[in-house]
């Protein structure tokens, strides 16, 4: 009864594996399932245990996780998510638990990424707006959470982060005075609050100093 016996046992007779599959004891199958061949594995599929199926979740083939994508074990729709090819991915989508959503957030292709936007979970929608393409941003540039719309300030092209200097949340535009172009700034220096004050500010010295430094260089060449 002893799991860490039974991991010895199998570790030492992997070829024993099959002969346990449907043996009474969850953890007996649980352990014997990480050595079962492939096609003993299938018919572990519908077992009432959640914890063989997170097992099957890493093992079964690409082709053959869509038979775990509705399992009832958030853990093991994770590990599906984890492991699928974007068509399968996409059924994953909406699914009722947001971590399962999340997992899918970091997994489908960037592309892909659209339906996901609206996500009513803000996390989901943090993972999406760290990998939606950048030119694509400005479509969460008014999410209702401004953590999320702090992700979207700071990946968007400086061009186009102007808009967020406008944002009502002094964090998202406060990242945003990082990203914008240095004519913009001037916006930034009247800000209602002091630190995206100064935070522009002192990037509008740094430009100088720098544009400067670059100057006296090109004097000293001459």
């Amino acid at each position: 009864m002893s799991g860490r016996q039974i991991e010895r046992f199998f570790r030492g007779n992997p070829d024993l594996a099959d002969a346990y599959a449907g043996d009474g004891f969850w953890e007996r199958r649980a352990i014997a399932a990480r050595y079962l061949s492939q096609q003993r594995l299938l018919t572990l599929v519908g077992d009432p245990d959640e914890v063989v199926r997170r097992v099957l979740a890493w093992r079964l083939p690409i082709g053959e996780l869509v038979r775990l994508v509705a399992d009832p074990d958030r853990e093991v729709r994770i590990t599906v998510a984890d492991r699928a090819p974007p068509a399968l991915l996409e059924r994953l989508v909406a699914d009722p638990d947001y971590l399962v959503r999340q997992t899918v957030a970091r997994h489908l292709p960037p592309g892909r990424l659209f339906c996901m936007i609206r996500d009513r979970d803000s996390e989901v929608r943090k993972s999406v707006a760290r990998r939606l393409p950048r030119e694509s941003l400005l479509l969460m540039s008014h999410d209702a959470d401004p953590e999320v719309r702090r992700v979207v300030a700071g990946r968007m092209s400086p061009e186009v982060a102007v808009v967020m200097l406008r944002d009502s949340d002094w964090r998202v535009r406060l990242t945003a005075v990082g990203r914008v172009p240095p004519a913009a700034l001037a916006t930034a220096l009247e800000d209602e609050d002091r630190d995206v004050r100064d935070a522009a500010r002192q990037r509008s010295e740094s430009l100088c100093a720098r544009r400067d430094g670059v100057r006296e260089e090109e004097l000293q060449d001459e």
